[in-house]
Protein backbone atom coordinates (compact mmCIF):
# COMPACT_ATOMS: atom_id res chain seq x y z
CA UNK A 1 0.00 0.00 0.00
CA UNK A 2 0.85 3.61 -0.38
CA UNK A 3 0.58 6.92 1.51
CA UNK A 4 2.10 10.35 1.17
CA UNK A 5 3.40 11.61 4.46
CA UNK A 6 5.79 14.70 4.88
CA UNK A 7 6.20 15.12 0.95
CA UNK A 8 7.22 11.72 0.46
CA UNK A 9 5.30 8.60 -0.74
CA UNK A 10 5.82 5.35 1.73
CA UNK A 11 4.65 1.95 1.35
CA UNK A 12 3.32 -0.45 4.08
CA UNK A 13 2.05 -4.10 4.34
CA UNK A 14 -1.16 -4.43 5.95
CA UNK A 15 -2.52 -8.11 7.29
CA UNK A 16 -6.12 -7.79 8.31
CA UNK A 17 -7.36 -10.80 10.56
CA UNK A 18 -10.59 -12.35 9.71
CA UNK A 19 -13.43 -11.72 12.00
CA UNK A 20 -12.17 -7.76 12.46
CA UNK A 21 -9.72 -6.80 14.82
CA UNK A 22 -9.13 -4.92 18.34
CA UNK A 23 -5.99 -2.87 17.82
CA UNK A 24 -3.16 -1.66 15.11
CA UNK A 25 0.07 -3.00 15.88
CA UNK A 26 2.56 -0.94 13.34
CA UNK A 27 5.86 -2.82 12.82
CA UNK A 28 8.84 -1.22 12.46
CA UNK A 29 11.68 -3.70 10.61
CA UNK A 30 15.66 -3.59 11.65
CA UNK A 31 18.39 -1.91 9.26
CA UNK A 32 18.74 -3.32 5.77
CA UNK A 33 15.21 -5.03 6.06
CA UNK A 34 12.05 -3.84 4.81
CA UNK A 35 8.23 -5.40 5.30
CA UNK A 36 8.41 -8.33 3.68
CA UNK A 37 11.93 -9.11 4.48
CA UNK A 38 10.86 -8.92 8.14
CA UNK A 39 8.16 -11.29 7.75
CA UNK A 40 10.30 -13.79 6.39
CA UNK A 41 12.84 -12.85 8.99
CA UNK A 42 10.16 -13.70 12.12
CA UNK A 43 8.59 -16.27 10.04
CA UNK A 44 5.48 -14.40 10.19
CA UNK A 45 4.77 -14.34 13.90
CA UNK A 46 3.57 -11.14 13.67
CA UNK A 47 0.81 -11.65 11.39
CA UNK A 48 -1.22 -13.92 13.17
CA UNK A 49 -1.74 -12.21 16.84
CA UNK A 50 -5.17 -12.70 17.74
CA UNK A 51 -7.60 -9.86 17.19
CA UNK A 52 -4.76 -7.30 15.46
CA UNK A 53 -4.28 -5.35 12.39
CA UNK A 54 -0.46 -5.00 11.54
CA UNK A 55 1.05 -2.15 9.70
CA UNK A 56 4.50 -3.13 8.59
CA UNK A 57 6.05 0.13 7.09
CA UNK A 58 8.99 -0.12 5.01
CA UNK A 59 11.88 2.53 6.08
CA UNK A 60 13.74 4.78 3.51
CA UNK A 61 15.88 2.37 1.52
CA UNK A 62 15.45 -0.11 4.20
CA UNK A 63 16.54 2.37 7.46
CA UNK A 64 14.72 4.79 10.07
CA UNK A 65 15.81 7.91 10.96
CA UNK A 66 16.04 6.88 14.66
CA UNK A 67 16.50 8.66 17.82
CA UNK A 68 20.21 8.43 17.53
CA UNK A 69 22.64 11.67 16.82
CA UNK A 70 25.55 9.20 15.81
CA UNK A 71 23.18 7.49 12.56
CA UNK A 72 24.48 8.32 9.19
CA UNK A 73 21.74 6.30 7.52
CA UNK A 74 20.36 7.17 4.91
CA UNK A 75 16.93 7.83 6.19
CA UNK A 76 18.68 10.83 8.81
CA UNK A 77 20.88 12.02 6.01
CA UNK A 78 18.07 12.85 3.38
CA UNK A 79 16.21 13.91 6.62
CA UNK A 80 13.26 11.22 6.58
CA UNK A 81 10.13 12.36 8.67
CA UNK A 82 9.22 8.69 9.71
CA UNK A 83 7.26 10.22 12.57
CA UNK A 84 4.66 11.62 9.91
CA UNK A 85 5.01 8.32 8.29
CA UNK A 86 3.83 6.78 11.02
CA UNK A 87 1.09 9.24 12.06
CA UNK A 88 -0.26 8.90 8.48
CA UNK A 89 -0.48 5.15 8.87
CA UNK A 90 -2.16 5.59 12.14
CA UNK A 91 -4.64 8.26 10.66
CA UNK A 92 -5.81 6.05 7.90
CA UNK A 93 -6.50 2.65 9.46
CA UNK A 94 -6.60 3.12 13.87
CA UNK A 95 -10.46 3.90 13.38
CA UNK A 96 -10.43 4.74 17.09
CA UNK A 97 -8.73 1.43 17.82
CA UNK A 98 -5.57 1.46 20.27
CA UNK A 99 -2.62 1.62 18.46
CA UNK A 100 0.55 -0.48 19.67
CA UNK A 101 4.37 0.19 17.70
CA UNK A 102 7.19 -2.44 17.98
CA UNK A 103 10.24 -2.11 16.16
CA UNK A 104 13.50 -4.68 15.84
CA UNK A 105 17.02 -3.01 15.65
CA UNK A 106 16.85 0.56 13.88
CA UNK A 107 13.45 0.04 14.28
CA UNK A 108 13.08 -0.38 17.44
CA UNK A 109 15.32 3.32 17.43
CA UNK A 110 12.42 4.65 15.94
CA UNK A 111 10.32 3.20 18.68
CA UNK A 112 12.12 4.83 20.80
CA UNK A 113 11.80 8.40 19.31
CA UNK A 114 8.06 8.00 18.92
CA UNK A 115 7.72 7.38 22.27
CA UNK A 116 9.54 10.96 23.17
CA UNK A 117 8.08 12.62 20.11
CA UNK A 118 5.05 11.48 19.31
CA UNK A 119 3.42 9.35 22.61
CA UNK A 120 -0.28 9.98 21.96
CA UNK A 121 0.14 8.22 18.42
CA UNK A 122 0.64 4.79 20.50
CA UNK A 123 -0.77 2.99 23.68
CA UNK A 124 2.03 1.07 24.31
CA UNK A 125 5.81 -0.16 22.83
CA UNK A 126 7.55 -3.14 22.28
CA UNK A 127 11.96 -2.68 21.95
CA UNK A 128 13.58 -5.66 20.76
CA UNK A 129 17.19 -5.52 20.58
CA UNK A 130 17.71 -1.75 20.26
CA UNK A 131 18.21 0.81 23.61
CA UNK A 132 17.76 4.19 24.57
CA UNK A 133 20.49 6.22 23.49
CA UNK A 134 23.29 7.69 26.10
CA UNK A 135 22.21 11.73 26.47
CA UNK A 136 25.19 12.65 24.92
CA UNK A 137 23.56 10.75 22.01
CA UNK A 138 20.45 11.34 21.92
CA UNK A 139 18.47 13.60 19.26
CA UNK A 140 15.30 14.97 21.17
CA UNK A 141 16.06 15.33 24.46
CA UNK A 142 13.73 17.73 26.83
CA UNK A 143 10.28 17.01 25.72
CA UNK A 144 7.63 16.54 28.11
CA UNK A 145 6.73 12.85 29.25
CA UNK A 146 3.90 11.10 28.62
CA UNK A 147 4.03 7.66 30.62
CA UNK A 148 3.36 4.59 28.10
CA UNK A 149 3.88 0.85 29.02
CA UNK A 150 7.18 -0.62 27.38
CA UNK A 151 7.96 -3.78 27.07
CA UNK A 152 11.71 -4.43 25.87
CA UNK A 153 13.58 -8.02 24.87
CA UNK A 154 17.46 -8.34 24.05
CA UNK A 155 19.72 -10.73 24.10
CA UNK A 156 23.30 -10.84 25.73
CA UNK A 157 25.17 -12.34 23.05
CA UNK A 158 24.05 -9.47 20.77
CA UNK A 159 26.94 -8.60 18.99
CA UNK A 160 25.70 -5.60 17.48
CA UNK A 161 23.86 -3.75 19.74
CA UNK A 162 25.59 -4.77 22.83
CA UNK A 163 23.23 -5.93 25.72
CA UNK A 164 25.75 -3.68 27.89
CA UNK A 165 25.52 -0.86 25.88
CA UNK A 166 28.44 1.77 25.50
CA UNK A 167 29.69 1.94 21.62
CA UNK A 168 28.66 -0.89 18.82
CA UNK A 169 32.04 -2.69 17.48
CA UNK A 170 34.12 -0.69 15.16
CA UNK A 171 33.01 -3.82 12.50
CA UNK A 172 29.17 -2.50 13.15
CA UNK A 173 29.20 1.07 13.50
CA UNK A 174 31.25 0.58 10.04
CA UNK A 175 28.71 -1.75 8.44
CA UNK A 176 25.35 0.17 10.20
CA UNK A 177 26.17 3.52 9.51
CA UNK A 178 25.41 4.03 13.22
CA UNK A 179 27.37 5.07 16.18
CA UNK A 180 27.09 6.80 19.26
CA UNK A 181 26.87 5.73 23.38
CA UNK A 182 23.46 3.77 24.11
CA UNK A 183 22.29 2.58 27.64
CA UNK A 184 22.45 -0.85 28.61
CA UNK A 185 19.10 -3.39 28.20
CA UNK A 186 18.60 -3.19 32.25
CA UNK A 187 19.28 0.71 31.78
CA UNK A 188 16.95 1.10 29.45
CA UNK A 189 14.30 -0.42 31.11
CA UNK A 190 15.04 1.77 34.62
CA UNK A 191 15.08 5.12 32.35
CA UNK A 192 11.74 4.38 31.31
CA UNK A 193 10.46 3.14 34.67
CA UNK A 194 11.60 6.56 35.83
CA UNK A 195 9.78 8.52 32.76
CA UNK A 196 6.62 6.81 33.82
CA UNK A 197 6.97 7.34 37.31
CA UNK A 198 7.86 4.60 39.11
CA UNK A 199 10.29 4.20 42.22
CA UNK A 200 9.74 0.81 43.61
CA UNK A 201 13.03 -1.63 42.84
CA UNK A 202 12.36 -4.39 40.08
CA UNK A 203 11.43 -7.81 40.60
CA UNK A 204 13.11 -10.10 38.45
CA UNK A 205 12.01 -13.88 38.12
CA UNK A 206 13.85 -16.67 36.23
CA UNK A 207 11.32 -18.22 34.06
CA UNK A 208 14.00 -20.52 32.22
CA UNK A 209 17.28 -21.33 32.54
CA UNK A 210 17.82 -18.83 29.36
CA UNK A 211 14.94 -16.42 30.49
CA UNK A 212 14.82 -13.93 33.29
CA UNK A 213 11.80 -11.04 33.79
CA UNK A 214 12.08 -8.29 35.47
CA UNK A 215 9.46 -6.02 36.15
CA UNK A 216 9.35 -2.30 36.85
CA UNK A 217 6.00 -2.16 38.49
CA UNK A 218 4.09 0.24 40.66
CA UNK A 219 0.19 0.82 41.01
CA UNK A 220 -1.20 3.54 38.99
CA UNK A 221 1.77 3.79 36.88
CA UNK A 222 2.91 2.46 33.31
CA UNK A 223 4.97 -0.84 33.56
CA UNK A 224 8.07 -1.88 32.19
CA UNK A 225 9.34 -4.68 31.45
CA UNK A 226 12.56 -6.45 30.06
CA UNK A 227 12.86 -9.91 29.16
CA UNK A 228 17.07 -10.93 29.06
CA UNK A 229 17.62 -13.77 26.57
CA UNK A 230 20.84 -15.81 28.29
CA UNK A 231 23.09 -16.44 24.92
CA UNK A 232 20.41 -14.73 22.49
CA UNK A 233 22.15 -13.01 19.60
CA UNK A 234 20.27 -9.88 17.63
CA UNK A 235 17.21 -11.78 17.07
CA UNK A 236 13.37 -12.04 17.80
CA UNK A 237 12.54 -14.71 19.89
CA UNK A 238 10.35 -16.81 18.55
CA UNK A 239 9.01 -19.95 16.47
CA UNK A 240 11.56 -18.99 14.01
CA UNK A 241 15.10 -19.14 14.03
CA UNK A 242 16.98 -16.32 12.41
CA UNK A 243 20.42 -16.43 10.19
CA UNK A 244 23.25 -17.94 12.88
CA UNK A 245 25.11 -14.46 10.98
CA UNK A 246 23.25 -12.66 14.14
CA UNK A 247 23.24 -15.01 16.55
CA UNK A 248 21.23 -17.65 18.32
CA UNK A 249 17.18 -17.21 18.32
CA UNK A 250 15.38 -18.37 21.46
CA UNK A 251 12.57 -20.08 20.90
CA UNK A 252 11.41 -20.56 24.57
CA UNK A 253 9.89 -17.08 24.74
CA UNK A 254 7.22 -15.86 21.70
CA UNK A 255 7.79 -12.34 21.48
CA UNK A 256 4.24 -12.06 19.99
CA UNK A 257 2.65 -13.41 22.84
CA UNK A 258 4.79 -11.56 25.29
CA UNK A 259 3.73 -8.74 23.58
CA UNK A 260 0.09 -9.96 23.88
CA UNK A 261 0.76 -10.90 27.59
CA UNK A 262 1.92 -7.78 28.24
CA UNK A 263 -0.08 -4.99 26.50
CA UNK A 264 -3.44 -6.49 26.17
CA UNK A 265 -4.08 -9.72 28.01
Amino acid sequence: MQIDAAGRTRTYTLIEPDGGHDRLLLVFHGSTQNADKFRTFTGGAFDAIPGTAVAYLDGYRGNWNDARIGSRFPARLAGVDDVAFAEAVVKRHADGRQVYATGYSNGGGLVVRLLHERPDLIAGATIIAAQQPAPSNFLIPGLPVVPKPVLIVHGTADRIVPYDGGEMAAWARFAFKVGGEMLSAPDTAAYFAERNGITAPPTTTELTADITRTDHHQNDHAPVRLFTIRGGGHTVPGPHAAPRLVGRTNHDLHTTQAMADFHWS
